[in-house]
């Protein structure tokens, strides 16, 4: 599905960003894999080559404009082109503390360096495709971004503005072949951030992490396999008529679903 195609991440690791690129590299794309700790990239290169991959990893700030802007035009000289690009960089945020009771740093922060780190990541490669005559850009948002959620700080608005971004961009480069879609996900159980989160929570993160099966329709959570064959999908000839909306994968998340008592549902 992806043959012939040149897919930059930033973020790679061998969580989420290892398995999106992992992926990408099964379908035929060549990788380019960065992240701010050159290890975690190499790690994630060494996983895709050793599966018969082609990848290449590079140190890359995704928060610098020079960093990228300089990494991505070595790979347009070198490798012709550059056909997908996708920011899985993780923002640190606080979260579990209500609005009232945030400092205005804690919640503004995750927004700015969110909007920040998409904005360099996604112009540099809007406009090198926009030369080209065509690309992918993909980014990736969580729950938060499409419903009104509890506790989570500066986190939703920073999912909400990357949605929004992600939309504008694609009114501005469709006309020139560039397609950007925007991934929301629930959150992985097999990833990173909740295998540390159950390790350092034990039995009270199994509870919260049943209440989100729960909220969903679909009572799961999607894995990161699931969010990995949604990006290759995007990114691929078989969605060349999908751009500007965000494709939802959170198995149906909807904070309604568990805030109904028994005594209400008599009433409907």
């Amino acid at each position: 599905m992806l043959n012939n195609k040149n897919a930059v991440i930033y973020g790679a690791s061998p969580s989420l960003g290892g398995a999106v690129a992992r992926e990408m590299a099964r379908a035929g794309a060549r990788l380019f894999v960065t992240n701010r700790r050159i290890e975690l990239a190499e790690e994630v290169a060494r996983q895709i080559r050793s599966d018969g991959g082609n990848a290449q990893a590079a140190q890359v700030d995704a928060l610098d404009e020079a960093s990228v802007q300089t990494h991505l035009d070595e790979i347009s000289q070198t490798a012709g082109s550059v056909d997908i690009s996708f920011n899985l960089v993780g923002i640190p945020v606080i979260q579990n503390i209500s609005l009232t009771e945030i400092n205005v740093n804690d919640f503004v922060d995750p927004v700015a360096m969110a909007m920040r780190t998409h904005f360099i990541t996604a112009i540099a490669a809007a406009k090198i495709m926009i030369r080209q005559g065509g690309g992918v850009i993909l980014t990736l948002t969580a729950t938060p971004g499409g419903i009104g959620y509890p506790k989570v700080a500066g986190f939703g608005p920073a999912c909400s503005a990357i949605e929004t971004f992600s939309k504008n961009l694609a009114t501005e480069t469709g006309p020139s072949g560039v397609r950007v879609v925007n991934i929301r996900s629930a959150g992985s159980l097999d990833s990173r951030p909740f295998k540390e989160a159950v390790a350092a929570n034990g039995p009270g993160m199994e509870q919260v992490i049943e209440k989100m099966k729960n909220d969903t329709m679909l009572k799961d959570l999607p894995s990161m396999n699931d969010i990995a064959s949604t990006a290759v999908f995007l990114a691929s000839g078989m969605a060349a008529k999908i751009t500007g909306v965000t494709i939802d994968i959170t198995a149906g998340t909807t904070v309604a679903l568990n805030y109904r008592t028994t005594a209400d549902l008599g009433t409907m």
